[in-house]
């Protein structure tokens, strides 16, 4: 199978979707106009197609391996790294300052849902870069950041990501990596990271690791962590590369699948290191590096959702069996009304989760570069609000698409050398990355829904509000009936806004027991909202696009949206059954 890359709907996407006519003649984005989008789209969907894609169950049968001088990539991923790295697509939207286009972030978030889709195993080493890169220009010195930027926007070298401990896991707080003074400006690091994401490799000359580590005298708990950067080749002053630095990978993680990513045990021996933003600030610090890395892995969940329909839509057209009305012999499972709508959901739901993340992404845009603090405010609120959905929902999307994926498939989907089956592996690390999704909905109900006493939450109920009015007055009886469900379930997720914000103030573990279940509904909600605003904006496109979107969203509306009202009491009735009963359930009180 050879994965195309769907640069109309993806574009359909960022301009009438998400909002990127916004950056148009905007003064913090000099270089950007529409007429870039096309070229962008097709030159990465070219790279995406002829040299990431065929390289994805290569990858996912060699795997990457260590060796006692560290760990070689799969076959072909470093030559598909130099073309990635020649292309300049880790530059697309760092700054022109260091290297970079200057282009709107959401823009490379369109990019990197393509090489997601194509492969994603290759596609998580640029992620973590891109972290790597939003930490140093928030957090670094201009020292620090004359000497990594340049290299980091221009590929040469990758960054990664070093939280987790193996006594750790999810609780920062409880990590032990040390970092003692050198006397000189630097730091001797020393403790051991695991599940670090391409952390060594042989596709760069350098990898710059930002690494969580306890000073001597740091408080207990998260409070008293702090962020370093750590090279696995010190820089000189000069900028040239000097000796291996005290760290290395003791081990390869065996994993589900994306076994072409290099997953590693870091051994941390007195490895020089510096001090990135303040000491025991280094969470803050690095909710920067996953806050970027949360919205790349929700498009991790499109990208590979898209893959998986892809797939299963090809081998719905060639697989034959049973009867179809005017086709003589075996028909084309294509023709069978159960797998068209398997087909018609995995197609429905990955356009939703896509306009959600790029949606994201243009808040993000916003947030920093908005003509007005008002609006860099409400577009800061818009993205704190969304990237918890964007992550969890899309990346829940992702894992539920590939599943339908094998079983379009049948029983050959099953089998461990089809792509439907690597895609169901591929897609089920998603949901667990940067923050389980069951941190996404404690994040989303017990931070995001209180900010600025709910304005966020408001202003995105009251603009679903508006989308349903605006699908009603085009008279089109199809989208009227849209307008009428997304109306319903709009009423429904702000039932449950208003239950679960009560709740948390009366009773935090009921909330909480609800918190998966609100954000799922959020999502239904929220995408729904922005495929009706597609079949709504399609109308003036006339052609396939207008009927592609106007089924999408009635489908969507007659699924999703249809069952939102009923969701409501999942969240406010389902935990309290399960907490009366803990001593029963769990054996507690």
């Amino acid at each position: 199978m050879t994965y195309t890359a769907p640069a109309t709907d993806i574009a359909f996407a960022l301009t009438h979707l998400a909002g990127l006519s916004k950056f148009e003649g905007h003064p913090e984005f000099e270089s950007y106009d529409a007429e870039l989008i096309e070229p962008i789209l097709d030159e990465a969907g070219k790279l995406a197609r002829d040299v990431l894609a065929p390289l994805n169950q290569v990858g996912d049968k060699a795997g990457a391996q260590l060796t006692p001088a560290g760990v070689k990539s799969a076959p072909g991923f470093a030559d598909a790294y130099a073309a990635f790295r020649d292309g300049g697509w880790m530059g697309l939207s760092a700054p022109e300052e260091w290297g970079g286009q200057g282009l709107p972030k959401v823009l490379g978030l369109a990019v990197m849902e393509m090489f997601h889709g194509a492969n994603m195993a290759f596609a998580l080493c640029p992620m973590l870069s891109f972290g790597a890169i939003e930490a140093l220009l928030a957090h670094g010195t201009d020292e620090q950041k004359a000497m990594y930027l340049p290299k980091l926007v221009s590929a040469e070298w990758t960054g990664t990501m070093n939280l987790t401990e193996p006594q750790a896991g999810s609780d920062v707080g409880a990590l032990k990596t040390k970092a003692l003074p050198n006397g000189d400006g630097s730091y001797a690091i020393s403790g051991q990271k695991i599940y670090i994401t391409w952390g060594d490799h042989d596709v760069a000359e350098n990898i710059i690791h930002l690494v969580l580590a306890r000073l001597p005298d740091a408080p207990e708990g998260s409070r008293g962590v702090s962020l370093f950067i750590v090279p696995k080749r010190i820089v000189n002053a000069d900028g040239s590369l000097g000796d291996e630095n005290g760290v290395k990978c003791i081990g390869l993680e065996e994993k589900v699948g994306i076994h072409a990513s290099p997953t590693c045990v870091m051994e941390y021996d007195g490895a020089r290191g510096w001090l990135i933003g303040e000491e025991n600030k280094g969470l803050a610090c690095m909710f920067t590096m996953m806050n970027s890395a949360r919205l790349n892995v929700g498009l991790e969940g499109v990208g590979v959702g898209e893959a998986a329909w892809q797939t299963a839509f090809e081998y719905a057209q060639e697989r034959k069996q049973g009867k179809a009305p005017g086709v003589s012999g075996a028909a084309p499972i294509l023709h069978h009304a159960d797998v068209r709508r398997m087909l018609t959901t995995m197609r429905a739901k990955v356009m939703a989760a896509r306009a959600i993340c790029y949606a994201t992404g243009v808040a993000a845009d916003l947030a920093e570069t908005g003509q007005t603090a008002e609006e860099r405010e409400e577009a800061r609120l818009r993205e704190e609000l969304l990237t918890p959905i964007a992550k969890a929902w899309s990346t829940d999307m992702g894992v539920e698409v590939a599943s339908l994926g094998v079983q379009v498939h049948g029983g050959m989907g099953f089998m461990n050398e089809t792509l439907a089956a690597q895609l169901y592996r591929d897609a089920r690390i998603a949901p667990i990355y940067e923050g389980t999704n069951g941190i996404q909905a404690i994040d989303l109900v017990g931070r995001k829904l209180s900010m600025a006493d709910g304005a966020a939450m408001t202003a995105m109920l009251t603009e679903i509000d508006q989308t349903a009015r605006e699908a009603r007055e085009t008279n089109d009886p199809n989208l009227v009936q849209v307008a009428d469900r997304l109306s319903e379930a709009n009423g429904a997720l702000k039932d449950a806004t208003a239950w679960m914000t009560r709740m948390m103030a009366e009773d935090r573990d009921v909330a909480l027991a609800g918190a998966t279940a609100y954000l799922a509904l959020a999502g239904d909600v929220i995408g729904g909202h922005f495929l009706t605003k597609g079949a709504v904006g399609a109308r003036a496109e006339g052609g396939q696009i207008r009927g592609r979107m106007t089924a999408l969203a009635g489908f969507f509306a007659e699924t999703s949206l249809a069952a939102a009202p009923g969701a409501v009491a999942s969240i406010t009735q389902g935990g309290q059954a399960m907490l009366a009963e803990s001593e029963a359930l769990f054996g507690i009180g």
